[in-house]
């Protein structure tokens, strides 16, 4: 892992002043020093970047972008990107947010999350390194999540595949599914008032378009923010898609055990190998039970049967 950004003026001598005592003799071109611990390489340049590499990257870099907050109220990512003006606002109060996994999967369930994530718990999830699940390593995801989950009210719903085929038809796309599926999370966490600012969701439809899915939707919730890449943004939107994905993992981890098999994620060609070699043990029917029937994998599979 690799994080670089710009330290603040302020910041620079007392960096200096906390690595005096282990920077290295020798240092690369234009370095002010270089520290080289067990796990983290850390390295100031003249032009006021750092750079920090190696697997404890992330536990070094995140001190000073603590400080950065602190003394300055700049808010910077564990990518060494800062926020901007609309991040920062929303980095600042409490929401509530939901994310969902699965829907491009063949198998496994569609799983979506609401979180509320109050102001004071925030640097609880920046120091746990909470982002964007697709960004995490699912072993990273298997470490933090049951932390999060612990500490951070939510509301999960398990869609299975079950349930899916039975209800599949092809007035109900996935964009309705997930509008569904979203706003029954959210209805469960809001039912609770936790004292919210605002309500974010991870644009995948456009507003009018996605409340006119939940015409006939009971409790439907409304005055939700939808916003572009949420989950880079919003931690309450970052910290459900790790939940999402957490559980997701567990679930095909249940797949693997029952069939004897390391069962794919997405619907690439992989996935059309492993549905052929369960139809020839267990038959087709088992996939109503373990895939999504509506998939152009099922066409592939069943050409692969001939």
């Amino acid at each position: 892992m690799t994080i670089v950004f710009k330290i603040s003026d302020n910041l620079k001598d007392d960096m200096i002043k906390f690595y005096e005592d282990r920077k290295c003799e020798k240092t690369p071109p234009y370095a002010i020093f270089q520290v080289k611990d067990f796990d983290c390489v850390t390295t100031l340049y003249e032009s006021g970047k750092v750079m920090f590499q190696g697997i404890g990257a992330d536990i070094e870099a995140s001190y000073w972008i603590e400080e950065e907050r602190i003394k300055n109220g700049r808010l910077i990512d564990l990518n060494g990107k800062e926020k901007t003006k609309e991040e920062k606002i929303f980095y600042n109060i409490s929401t509530i947010g939901s994310d969902e996994v699965g829907t491009g999967d063949f198998f496994g369930p569609i799983i979506v999350t609401a979180t509320f994530v109050d102001k004071k718990d925030i640097p609880f999830l920046t120091d746990l390194g909470v982002r964007d699940s697709k960004k995490l390593t699912d072993i990273k995801i298997k470490r933090i999540a049951p932390q999060i989950m612990q500490k951070i009210p939510y509301a999960t719903y398990i869609l299975t595949n079950e349930e899916y085929n039975k209800n599949w038809n092809p007035e109900l796309n996935m964009n309705k599914i997930k509008a569904i599926l979203h706003n029954k999370v959210l209805s469960e966490i809001k039912a609770k008032n936790y004292p919210s600012n605002k309500i974010v969701v991870d644009q995948f439809v456009y507003p009018a378009k996605y409340y006119a899915y939940l015409k006939d939707t009971p409790n439907k919730v409304t005055g939700i923010t939808f916003m572009t890449k949420a989950e880079d943004k919003v931690l309450s939107v970052a910290a459900a898609s790790i939940i999402s994905r957490y559980i997701f993992l567990k679930e095909m981890a249940k797949l693997n055990e029952e069939f004897n098999l390391d069962i794919p994620k997405g619907a690439g060609p992989l996935v059309d190998e492993i549905g052929i070699k369960i139809v020839k043990e267990y038959g087709f029917n088992k996939l109503k039970e373990i895939a999504k029937l509506n998939f152009k994998n099922v066409e592939k599979i069943k050409s692969g049967l001939k």
